[in-house]
């Protein structure tokens, strides 16, 4: 089976979430329409009902750089967020998140965005204080 080359892959991720073709719940594009090498992505998250995030948006960065798909794109957070994958600068570590720890070249940005939204869901940390609204690292 042959791989699906770096920019089609980008491509077919930025048409679907775009054109809001996935979950409701997240939502994903380009930081810059100009950024020819799909670099740069600012991704939102519906904070999850019944948790701490409900009626909450957080917003964060997504940087797929030469090697992605091979391997996981690096995932901030701007909006504040207390969580166990995400350290005191908003990255989320890529060894306290399953998605990312065992990354597969398969998965989406839309599969980071929605593992993470279900881990804030997690009965572990849907009950954890959060930062106030509004705030940013």
């Amino acid at each position: 089976m042959s791989k699906i080359p770096r920019n089609f892959k980008l491509l077919e991720e930025l048409e679907k979430g775009e054109k809001g073709l996935g979950a409701e719940s997240i939502s994903y594009g380009l930081t810059n329409q100009d950024d020819i090498t799909m670099t740069y992505w600012n991704g939102t998250i519906l904070g999850p009902p019944h948790s701490t995030h409900e009626n909450r948006i957080y917003s964060l960065t997504i940087i797929c750089d030469e090697t992605y798909p091979e391997k996981p794109p690096q995932v901030s957070f701007i909006s504040k967020i207390n969580l166990p994958c995400v350290d005191d600068t908003g990255k989320v570590v890529v060894d306290q998140f399953d998605t990312l720890k065992n990354w597969r070249r398969s998965y989406t940005m839309e599969t980071v965005l929605l593992e993470l939204r279900k881990n804030m869901a997690a009965p572990s940390n849907k009950k954890l204080s959060q930062p106030a609204e509004g705030t940013t690292y």
